[in-house]
């Protein structure tokens, strides 16, 4: 659209159903690729991209050309059939239903970069949930918590 100047930048978070660490080191890269490729060919620029074996987080430059929600759900749909095709797990593969996104001026950039590549050293004091709802507390989003990633029992 002509005249349409935007600069925002989404920190998206989700994770592997009931949180099980399913994301193997072997072909996580090649996960990070693939999710990559969904964001760069819907319009938007992947910044960095990471996770943990239960959980991926993106940060991306967010184009309105479609929803957020469109997209997360192309990024999550499409990601899951590609590691079943690939028989990356024994079972079905599947994310849990919904995902955080928060958004971030331009000067925070760096410091979300960061964050998301040192993710295996913020886990080992931190796990997944917790952090979470630390993200969800920090940006002051309301919550119900039965619908908040519980922990595996």
């Amino acid at each position: 659209m002509a005249n349409t100047y935007t600069q925002i930048h989404i920190h998206a978070v989700f994770a592997v159903q009931n949180r099980m660490s399913l994301i193997q080191t072997m072909w996580e890269e090649e996960l990070y690729k693939y999710i990559t490729g969904i964001v760069t060919d819907n319009g938007h620029k992947l910044l960095q991209i990471g996770g943990m074996p239960d959980h991926v987080h993106i940060l991306f430059g967010f184009r309105p050309t479609q929803s957020l929600s469109d997209l997360m759900k192309e990024i999550k749909g499409c990601s899951s059939k590609w590691i079943n095709e690939k028989r990356f797990v024994a079972g079905k593969f599947s994310w849990q239903e919904g995902y955080g996104a928060f958004s971030y001026g331009k000067s925070q950039i760096n410091n979300v970069i960061r964050y998301i590549q040192t993710q295996k050293t913020h886990h080992a004091g931190h796990n997944f949930r917790e952090e979470y709802l630390e993200l969800l507390k920090i940006f002051g989003v309301e919550y119900d918590e039965k619908y908040v990633f519980q922990p595996i029992e």
